[in-house]
């Protein structure tokens, strides 16, 4: 089946282009002009990808990204009319997958496209457990449920990954190209800041649950799992 790429832009010359280059890709187009009805098309699940304008009317691309964020992994390709570094940090630690700075090659933007895409379809390694218990913590991954003190805490499928493979070996601290490949894939591409974001999405959807004290970061080391006896 062809990819499904959601274009959010306001300007409708942009989306034309776009439109074109991404059929002639073998790609399957929609569209939104503002963060509004981009959020509300994203919300629907069906999309491989999203290419998100940053400046955008109703509410802005980094705000549709936070909110996609809280409860879906759906890549992000950022577009901004800005070659600005705060604005290319922010949109990594937010979630974004990459970006392209106005005005952009349509053959450069699918190319990147294709690369987000081959990423995110890597096969991430099984876990042997499916059930997990740690301090106040549960995790059944075949059924793709996350307790705390019995009471559910909603996961995207990045966020279960990284806590599954951590719940699985408690005490290691694990380096984080490692944390990066066991969830992803190895010899894939990601964004130090991509798995950043993750990471702290996670972390406040714990913290929120009761468990503030879930995950620990040894600095220059790598990753852990905390106690999770709080709340």
């Amino acid at each position: 089946m062809s990819p499904e790429i959601l274009i959010v832009d306001d300007d409708p010359q942009i989306r034309s282009v776009l439109r074109i280059a991404l059929k002639q890709a073998g790609m399957t187009p929609s569209e939104a002009g503002d963060g509004a009805e981009g959020l509300a098309k994203a919300r629907s699940g069906r999309f491989d990808l999203i290419v998100l304008d940053i400046g955008l009317p109703e509410m802005d691309g980094l705000e549709v990204c936070r909110t996609l964020r809280a409860q879906d992994d759906t890549p992000v390709l950022f577009l901004t009319a800005r070659d600005d570094e705060i604005d290319r940090v922010l949109g990594f630690e937010l979630g974004g997958d990459d970006y392209v700075t106005k005005p952009f090659s349509p053959r450069e933007l699918v190319a990147r496209i294709k690369a987000i895409l081959k990423r995110s379809a890597a096969t991430e390694p099984a876990t042997a457990a499916e059930s997990l218990h740690h301090g106040t913590l549960q995790l059944d991954t075949a059924r793709h449920q996350c307790l705390i003190k019995g009471a559910a805490v909603a996961l995207t499928a990045r966020e279960m990954g990284i806590l599954s493979h951590l719940m699985s070996r408690p005490h290691q601290v694990i380096p984080r190209p490692a944390l990066t490949d066991a969830v992803y894939g190895a010899h894939i591409h990601v964004s130090d800041r991509t798995v950043d974001s993750h990471l702290r999405n996670l972390r406040a959807k714990l913290a929120e649950a009761g468990c503030d004290d879930a995950i620990e970061t040894v600095h220059g080391v790598g990753i852990r799992m905390g106690a999770c006896r709080n709340g």
